[in-house]
């Protein structure tokens, strides 16, 4: 499994990160986080807003922050 978290720096994008990181880790999944910040591929997914959450190239959700429980909800799905 490949999570991507768009984002350009922001506060929000590194709270997301942290808190993907931190349900991975909980989850005992086996995937890799990676971090996009250059708008060009950022944009490339459509996204109006950031941070962002990409799993295996699919969107889960854009323009906010989900809690802990509510991203390891997105990623089991």
């Amino acid at each position: 499994m490949i999570l991507k978290i768009l984002g350009t720096g922001c506060s929000n994008c590194k709270k997301l990160e942290a808190n993907v990181r931190e349900a991975v880790k909980d989850m005992g999944l086996d995937a890799e986080v990676l971090k996009v910040e250059n708008i060009k591929d950022i944009m490339s997914y459509g996204v109006m807003g950031t941070p962002a959450l990409v799993k295996d190239e699919k969107v889960l959700f854009a323009g906010r922050v989900p809690n802990l429980d509510a991203i390891k909800k997105y990623i089991a799905e």
